[in-house]
């Protein structure tokens, strides 16, 4: 099976018939990948590093663990958003303008709802979120309060994220870039002036950095709506802000295609919480390695983030026309694009680690520490990618159950227990420990991948019912 599988990856990614061109992936890349960039990594690391320059090793792990935490909430989110983005891909490629905008109403109220009800969340329960964590008492200080502001930026996102799922939907990937980029300057500049109380702002420290990220968001959620109803192009969808839910089987098909995507991307998302717990009994200097670790090699995965949102639209429009070979041969061409630029950035930061690390330990109290694991931590990160971009192609066919239940079985079947066992071990090296408990992850990513592709490999993924294929059908070939 691995010489056919390697020869069917092979064939596919020299496929210049089949499948989008190369130039025309890129074109749809570079865009993604800025609005990744902006979202997903230069503004956690821009950020970190403000506050790294107050010297206060318990601001920068606080920061780092608040982050993981909202990342968390992010990927919640994107389901919704996902979900809209499909939906949207569905009735446009069908020429069904109306049900578009109708779409896009739905996917609205429903990030209102859950928006205020997750932001809520955050607000009163701000303490036992830190509590859970077991972080030290200094920390859970200095978190309280930044959680509790913070969570008004994440109402705001949530609704942000609609209209961008509308937006990408219909192919248009540039417009979210320019918002994500004009969003990204004013929270630099807040972010900047508030922390350090610059040109007449008061000095706030870190909840000047949570005050940039609401209106980081306040900003691009205007921007958002104001471009969604004043462009004409817009306009032949019919988009009704406040004709709410008046189709009862739409809301429900949005709500079906949503929910295991929110499920799914915010399981991936909680073993990052999770990981961060098992490492906080470890200290805050371990605690500030898994936040450097964790904000490096987010920016390294930055294209295969991109590459995913691209499989994910690509493979809706195809799925319409049942170009199977074309599916299968975009994946293999953006699995093979994102190896590439990923392991490029991952191979500068494993040879210099201790000069990046120190970027944000200013002090020098967890550079030792993180330069150790960075190097060997990098190669096991292409597990990540190859189930990241075959996720989302699964994401791109409807296939959303099958994601969420394989991200559940192996997190909770796997990765949950194997962890927390590991954290419980003294290992005599505190190098050694981060390395296994992080790795760890790493290996359940691996289990994912390998259910994709045994999925891929068959025909339940063109039904919409590749779930059977754990549930019922999926047996683990004996040689692989």
């Amino acid at each position: 099976m691995r010489k056919g599988l390697i020869k069917s990856y092979w064939t596919g990614v020299t496929d210049f018939r089949n499948g989008e061109k190369y130039g025309k992936i890129l074109r749809y890349f570079f865009p993604e990948f800025i609005t990744a960039l902006v979202l997903y990594s230069l503004l956690y690391l821009l950020d970190a590093a403000f506050v790294a320059h107050l010297k206060s090793t318990s601001m920068y792990a606080t920061l780092g663990i608040t982050n993981t935490m909202l990342h968390f909430i992010v990927k919640f989110a994107e389901g919704i958003s996902v979900g809209t983005i499909v939906l949207c891909g569905r009735f446009n490629g069908a020429g069904k303008q109306k049900d578009v905008g109708e779409s896009l109403t739905n996917s609205f109220w429903i990030t209102v709802l859950s928006g205020l009800a997750i932001s809520s969340l955050l607000y009163f329960g701000a303490y036992w979120i830190y509590y859970f964590y077991r972080v030290p008492a200094d920390m859970i200080e200095l978190g309280v309060p930044f959680l509790r502001l913070r969570a008004l930026g994440i109402f705001f996102m949530f609704i942000y994220f609609s209209f961008i799922g509308f937006m990408r939907g219909i192919k248009n990937t540039k417009t979210p870039m320019k918002i994500f980029s004009i969003g990204a300057i004013f929270f630099i500049f807040f972010d900047y002036v508030l922390i350090f109380g610059e040109f007449g702002f008061p000095k706030m420290g870190l909840q000047g950095s949570a005050t940039a990220s609401v209106i980081q968001y306040g900003v691009m959620l205007l921007l958002a709506g104001w471009t969604v109803f004043t462009r004409q192009k817009y306009k032949k969808y019919g988009i009704q802000l406040f004709a709410i839910f008046r189709s009862l089987s739409k809301v429900t098909t949005l709500l079906k295609l949503s929910w295991p995507v929110m499920l799914d991307k915010s399981t991936m998302a909680l073993a990052y919480i999770w990981l961060g717990a098992m490492i906080a009994p470890m200290g805050k200097y371990a605690l500030a390695s898994f936040a450097v670790v964790k904000d490096l090699e987010r920016f390294a995965f930055l294209p295969a983030v991109a590459f995913a949102q691209i499989i994910t639209l690509l493979v809706s429009n195809d799925f319409g026309r049942q170009n199977w070979t074309g599916i299968k041969t975009n994946i293999k061409k953006i699995i093979f694009m994102a190896s590439i630029m990923v392991f490029s950035i991952l191979l500068i930061i494993s040879i210099w680690p201790c000069y990046f690390v120190r970027f944000f330990d200013k002090k020098g109290d967890f550079t030792a520490l993180s330069a150790q694991v960075i190097p060997i931590l990098s190669v096991l990160v292409f597990f990540d990618l190859l189930q990241l971009i075959l996720s989302g192609a699964m994401r791109g066919s409807a296939n959303v159950k099958m994601v969420m239940v394989t991200r559940l079985l192996v997190c909770l079947g796997y990765f949950a227990p194997v962890s927390y066992i590991l954290s419980q071990i003294d290992f005599g090296s505190q190098a050694l420990k981060f390395i296994l408990i992080y790795g760890s992850f790493y290996v359940g990513s691996a289990i994912m991948s390998l259910i994709y592709i045994r999925c891929f490999r068959s025909s339940e993924w063109q039904k919409q019912n590749a779930v059977s294929v754990i549930l019922n059908k999926f047996k683990f070939s004996k040689r692989i």
